[in-house]
């Protein structure tokens, strides 16, 4: 963590890993933010997930279902209902939020084994060598859109990443959020309640806590603004004043103004993050989108696999997936 975080605090501007904003009170802040009347990624996904989960689990298929990310874990329900899978496999970077999923949905689906694992999925070289997990083929779960949270080249690697961990004859269902007006974007991530500006500043909480810092979180200011350019949200911490903290055994001088990003949020197209599936070795075969367009369900399939398989559609069933070429 003191390498990342030196690293990212040397960057122009400064940037730190988005993971770091979700220790135990990080988490319990987010899902705060998610039943903001702002922030609809949440319910509308979950409204997608329920009204579609028998066609899904159609298309996903037989597999041990592998959770990226699983956070509360609450929006995998109706895909375990509808697969009924061998085993249920949810990943996340905090231990206490996941053990506390891991013990509800086992309580809900008792016939379905659950393994938790507790670890940064960006970085795992392979899954562990359980049982529940041995010759079963696997259906990878990234809800939520969470690619976003990654430039493009990362979230291009981190789907490289994906397929090394699930393997020959696996299948992604990701949840991507699209574009759409400013306003909206804006308000989603800057809620009336302060829940987001609440979860940006308890990063500076958390870093003092941790790494010996000395942040004021009250001499920064939330700010998260559209930038048309990149297609992304920017959540930034901004220093109000010239000042000086410790961190990781250093010293930083912050300008008046001067930007902390907490994360981006990327928002892709279909057609852009189709072709950003294929670049890491994905072929999209199917897609599923809310009435308004406002986030889409897509399936991807490792693109080594062929081009047999489900054809696409769109949230009225019938217009198959184009990809850009």
């Amino acid at each position: 963590m003191v390498r990342l975080v030196s690293e990212g605090m040397a960057q122009q501007p400064r940037q730190l890993p988005a993971w770091l904003l979700y220790d135990a009170e990080g988490s319990r802040l987010f899902e705060a933010i998610c039943a903001q009347p702002e922030y609809s990624l949440t319910r509308v996904e979950t409204a997608l997930l329920e009204s579609r989960a028998a066609e899904l689990a159609a298309a996903l298929g037989d597999g041990v279902l592998v959770e990226f990310g699983a956070g509360n874990a609450r929006k995998v329900a109706p895909l375990l209902k509808a697969l009924r899978p061998p085993a249920y496999v949810p990943m996340d970077i905090s231990a206490t939020h996941l053990a506390g999923a891991c013990e509800a949905l086992q309580a809900q689906h008792p016939a379905v084994p659950v393994l938790g694992i507790s670890c940064d999925y960006s970085l795992l070289a392979q899954l562990p060598e359980h049982p529940l997990l041995q010759g079963e083929r696997l259906l990878g779960f990234y809800p939520g859109s969470s690619l976003g949270n990654f430039s493009p080249d990362q979230a291009r690697r981190l789907l490289e990443q994906f397929s090394r961990l699930l393997g020959p004859g696996s299948c992604l269902l990701i949840g991507i959020d699209q574009p759409k007006d400013r306003a909206r974007l804006e308000a989603a991530y800057n809620d009336a309640a302060g829940a987001s500006a609440a979860f940006g500043r308890n990063l500076l909480v958390r870093l003092n806590r941790d790494l010996g810092g000395t942040f004021d979180p009250g001499a920064f200011a939330y700010r998260a603004r559209w930038e048309a350019d990149h297609s992304r949200i920017a959540m930034a911490l901004v220093s109000q004043q010239e000042q000086e903290v410790q961190l990781a055994g250093r010293r930083w001088r912050f300008g008046a103004g001067e930007e902390l990003i907490t994360e981006y949020s990327v928002k892709y197209s279909p057609e852009a993050f189709t072709a950003l599936a294929a670049a890491a070795g994905w072929r999209a075969v199917r897609r599923w989108s809310d009435p308004a367009g406002d986030l889409s369900l897509h399936l991807l399939v490792p693109a080594a696999a062929g081009r047999g398989g489900p054809q696409g559609a769109d949230s009225a069933g019938t217009a198959p997936v184009q990809r850009e070429s």
